[in-house]
């Protein structure tokens, strides 16, 4: 049987994050592909195959993909890569941070990344492709869409639902049962205290809605 390959999408600041829970659960990859080669600071030992067309020459049995395009303010450009590379028959690998807690009966999709710190609680449902960053917490019960990412320090309390490809920003925070639609953007530092409407950007405390996001 040939050897599983993991190689990197990506090799900014998020892939580097990556690199070191790679490396404290005993993982390293082979290569990456990016738009531009990687930064000096890059580690020699992964080979930068080139741009995302690269994938094309690549076996897709004996190759397991890792997402490293972080996000900022939208998750599309991180989606976008996720889906040329499904569409292309890839399987990306997860990623727990052996510093990162999630209860044995949480579900964790495919490609979804936990990062030191983070803490996944009981009944919770971590879809494909989703970010739960340094330290950020999903209580009980939460359902995070596709293609999310909960930044650093954000807490989500129990019966949170976020829809597909949510950002949550640093340090914001979601009471009990809140339901965010999906493409909404929670502002770092915001307080969600009500439901938010799909494709929408809140902030403040309590956060409120500030405009209407375009379709990713």
């Amino acid at each position: 049987m040939t050897p599983t390959k993991l190689i990197m999408i990506g090799a900014g600041g998020h892939a580097r994050v990556l690199l070191s829970a790679l490396g404290r659960a005993g993982l390293w990859p082979d290569a990456c592909v990016a738009r531009e080669p990687p930064p000096d600071a890059w580690p020699a030992s992964i080979a930068y195959l080139g741009s995302e067309d690269a994938l094309t020459s690549l076996d897709r049995d004996s190759v397991r993909l890792v997402n490293g395009i972080g996000t900022v303010k939208t998750t599309t450009a991180r989606r976008q890569a996720f889906e040329r590379a499904k569409a292309l028959g890839f399987t990306f690998a997860s990623v727990i941070d052996p510093a990162a807690f999630a209860v044995a009966d949480a579900v964790i999709g495919e490609g979804a990344q936990l990062i030191a710190g983070a803490v996944i609680q009981t009944g919770s449902r971590i879809g494909a492709n989703v970010i739960v960053n340094t330290r950020a917490v999903v209580d009980h019960d939460g359902i995070i869409g596709d293609h999310s990412h909960i930044a650093t320090g954000a807490a989500l309390s129990g019966n949170v639902t976020l829809g597909r490809g949510v950002h949550v920003g640093t340090g914001a925070a979601i009471i009990h049962g809140i339901d965010i639609g999906d493409e909404a953007v929670v502002a770092a530092g915001a307080v969600v205290v009500r439901n938010v409407a799909a494709r929408t950007l809140v902030a403040g405390v309590p956060a409120r809605a500030l405009k209407a996001m375009t379709p990713g």
